[in-house]
């Protein structure tokens, strides 16, 4: 990234995800021990708020690209920052309710807004590269953020949480001004009468695309919460190796992902090393299925290492293919919406994650984590035929299109 545009989104990146690393850490018991909720509460708000925050990334993502991404991105950060300060000072479960949705809403918008704006500040065939330095920058955040929530959660106090919070909403306001330095995208004026208004949604080859990817995004619940009810409940390795996979995870992020990203090009590259993520995945659960049946400690550990250094990189593998799809994809104009309707199948992974996995792999065991793996591959392999008819598709529109005009 070395041009300028790419060191400030860089910096913006950076900024927000360090309070999100401090978030994560530290919601849970913040909600629980200052707003004073109860566990079945949050899960409830939080279901709820992502469920709205999904629907409200595509009409967000299309107000990106009639008003400009620049702008739009500006004032969602923004929103993101107050959001998180409305935590400060709710304290029943209704207004905690609200609070959730207007944050997931802040969060989802804003992740479109950024993406059409890369799309419109970086040329084609580097959004790819440009993007998997992003990532590598938002897992450092969050390992700074996660390291802030740590001290926080050592001292235990209301005060701690607050201060934690209190970061998590000026890191947001940080973001708001470092976008505001980026150049101007132009905004898009509005299709020809008659067209939808939300053409995502009516694009069946791209939602398709969008499924399957939801389908590979259920590895996210995984290190937040089955992979260490896994390691507590069905393994003898030792509690604190939890935090050694999560370290282990995001420094192989920012180490290689960018390395993987130079491996796609185009969208056949792109297919062809999501259909290898999918295998590797698949080895990764199966693995994680060798480390219980009562092996010993360290034998149990060592399966466990491997297990999330194959994920991880089944993970690098799968980002890098979908971000080269979800912008390659996109039509001109409408990164904004097609983005947003993209990245609800992170919101939707969050939602039905922890309920189908804890099923699968607490529930089933072993057999669940095969089945798991397989699901896995099924979805990668999916991939390719997808893409493929959404690339026929939209030759087809152009020809239409083509056709009308003409005429």
């Amino acid at each position: 990234m070395s041009r300028s545009p790419g060191r400030r989104l860089a910096l913006a990146q950076l900024a927000s995800s360090v309070g999100d690393g401090a978030f994560i850490v530290c919601s849970a018991l913040y909600f629980a021990r200052v707003i004073g909720l109860s566990a079945p509460q949050i899960g409830f708000a939080l279901t709820i708020g992502w469920a709205v925050g999904a629907v409200a990334g595509v009409p967000l993502g299309h107000l990106a690209d009639r008003r400009g991404p620049r702008g739009t991105a500006v004032a969602l950060a923004v929103a993101t920052g107050v959001s998180v300060s409305a935590f400060l000072v709710v304290r029943s479960f209704p207004l905690f309710v609200l609070a959730a949705c207007v944050y997931a809403c802040c969060q989802c918008g804003l992740t479109a807004a950024r993406q059409a704006l890369l799309a419109g500040l970086v040329d084609p065939g580097d959004r790819t590269r440009v993007r998997a330095a992003l990532q590598s920058t938002v897992n450092a955040g969050l390992a700074v953020g996660a390291a802030l929530g740590g001290i926080a959660l050592y001292l235990d106090t209301p005060r701690a949480y607050l201060a934690v919070f209190t970061v998590d909403a000026l890191s947001f306001l940080l973001a708001a001004l470092v976008l505001r330095r980026l150049p101007s995208v132009a905004a898009v004026p509005a299709g020809v009468t008659g067209e939808p208004r939300l053409a995502v949604l009516r694009d069946r080859p791209y939602a398709l695309i969008t499924l399957l990817n939801t389908v590979l995004l259920l590895y996210m619940p995984l290190f937040s919460l089955v992979i260490p009810l896994w390691i507590v409940t069905r393994t003898e390795a030792p509690r604190w190796l939890v935090s050694a996979l999560l370290v282990l995870n995001t420094l192989s992020v920012v180490l290689f992902q960018v390395r993987v990203a130079r491996r796609v090009t185009d969208l056949r590259s792109a297919t062809r090393l999501i259909r290898y993520a999918g295998a590797v995945m698949l080895g990764s659960c199966a693995v994680y299925a060798l480390s219980g049946d009562g092996r010993p400690k360290w034998t149990s550990a060592a399966i466990l290492l491997l297990a999330a250094a194959l994920q991880v990189i089944g993970e690098m593998m799968q980002a890098s293919g979908a971000w080269e799809i979800s912008f390659g994809l996109a039509p001109a104009g409408k990164q904004g919406q097609y983005q947003g309707f993209f990245g609800t199948g992170t919101a939707v992974a969050r939602m039905l994650g922890p309920v189908l996995l804890t099923t699968l792999v607490l529930g089933w065991g072993a057999p669940g984590w095969v089945l798991l793996g397989g699901l896995f591959l099924v979805a990668a392999c999916a991939m390719g035929p997808a893409v493929r008819w959404a690339e026929r598709d939209r030759a087809r529109r152009r020809v239409e299109a083509g056709a009308a005009v003409a005429g």
